[in-house]
């Protein structure tokens, strides 16, 4: 008995669809999963057997083999759970395969059956629009990201169970939807407005905005290079909707969406121990995006400069020159969209007194040099704007 299920497999911020299919045969019990599954998949053999069961649903006691195809593609994440589960179900002629071919299905299942919220859904819902298929069905959670996709129907579940009654006709999501909510605006808590003086600053941050240039502070502490940094992108353009669903897409991926779409422009502040794959992304199995992909369309601002690692400094050259990183695997490479305007600030010495009319600097002049020089010349060379506080 045969089976056969759309899912979605993220690849960097791209949806890739995958054919889940399932066969029930002859043999003893036991699930087997082909086709690269990654670690949150191969898990799923332990979870997708209690969902079955806990939701009023029988698990097939033969042999089970399901394969996730195109096989070349190694996927990643526990969106799989649902797309394996209604497989077998499938497969085992418990659900009719009439609705099965015209959506996609993402979700994670808990013991109890129920759905749990996805990171990753907006690209899943992206990819499914551009296979003509009819709609997704997701977790409740999720519902307002995959929304963000028009002329796509959304199917919101709780359970297993529903997706079930869904498939059987015998359920179907709440008639009561709220209304469509207006794009939000981009508000913040901060303006350049507010501050007075540091018109030399003003000036330079005025000129970054409009050029899109990077810029450099060098100032000793208390001299508003954090202030200034953070008031930046309320003077750039607010985004246009392509750009809002491509942060958003980013955001989605990262697991940090919380809502529907993203229309501020980010502002990404990362501490200086910040390891090279936190900056520029990276992890062990699912690849994620790195806050200079997170700064997308934004602005990524590294305080204390020169605390930061040498190689997470070095790794900014491309994203700075490309608007892009490129995170390379044993098992192939992870494009990540990364164009941003940098804003770095730095003392000028260890202390951070030097040329402070009212503080001495301490500082032995080898050290003042060996400081200075954790910063490459081909880093300083890509950013435009060095400013004197």
């Amino acid at each position: 008995m045969y089976g056969r299920v759309f899912a979605v497999a993220v690849v960097g911020i791209q949806g890739r669809l995958i054919t889940v299919e399932a066969h029930v045969g002859r043999g003893l019990p036991a699930l087997t999963l082909a086709g690269l599954p990654g670690v949150a998949i191969q898990d799923a053999r332990e979870r997708v057997r209690p969902a079955v069961e806990s939701s009023g649903l029988t698990w097939p006691l033969r042999r089970v083999v399901v394969n996730l195809s195109p096989a070349g593609i190694r996927k990643e994440g526990p969106g799989f759970d649902l797309p394996i589960a209604l497989g077998v179900l499938a497969a085992s002629a418990q659900v009719p395969a009439t609705l099965l071919g015209s959506y996609a299905f993402a979700g994670e299942l808990s013991l109890k059956g129920e759905l749990v919220a996805t990171a990753g859904i907006l690209p899943v819902a992206m990819a499914a629009a551009a296979g003509r298929l009819k709609g997704v069905v997701v977790p409740e959670g999720n519902a307002a990201e995959a929304a963000l996709v028009e002329g796509l129907d959304v199917v919101a579940a709780p359970s297993l169970a529903a997706v079930a009654g869904f498939l059987r006709r015998s359920w179907s999501p709440s008639a009561e939807r709220p209304p469509p909510r207006p794009e939000p605006q981009p508000s913040r808590d901060v303006d350049l407005a507010e501050v007075r003086g540091q018109g030399m600053a003003r000036r330079a941050l005025e000129i970054a905005a409009a050029g899109g240039h990077n810029l450099l502070m060098v100032g000793p502490p208390g001299a508003g290079k954090t202030m200034l940094a953070r008031r930046l992108p309320t003077i750039l353009p607010a985004m246009t909707r392509q750009e809002a669903l491509e942060v958003t897409r980013l955001h989605s991926v990262a697991g940090l969406l919380s809502g529907g779409l993203v229309a501020v422009r980010p502002f990404r502040s990362p501490h200086h121990s910040i390891s090279a794959p936190g900056l520029l992304g990276g992890g062990s199995g699912f690849l994620r995006p790195g806050e200079a992909s997170l700064a997308h369309h934004g602005v990524l601002f590294l305080d204390e400069l020169n605390e930061f690692r040498r190689d997470a400094l070095e790794g900014l050259r491309q994203p700075l020159e490309d608007g892009r990183v490129i995170v390379a695997r044993a098992s192939g490479a992870v494009e990540f969209p990364a164009r941003f305007a940098l804003v770095a600030a730095s003392n000028p010495c260890p202390c951070g007194f030097e040329g402070d009319p009212q503080r001495m600097c301490r500082c032995l002049p080898n050290r003042v040099l060996a400081y200075r020089q954790r910063l490459s010349g081909p880093l300083l060379d890509r950013i435009d704007l060095h400013l004197a506080m």
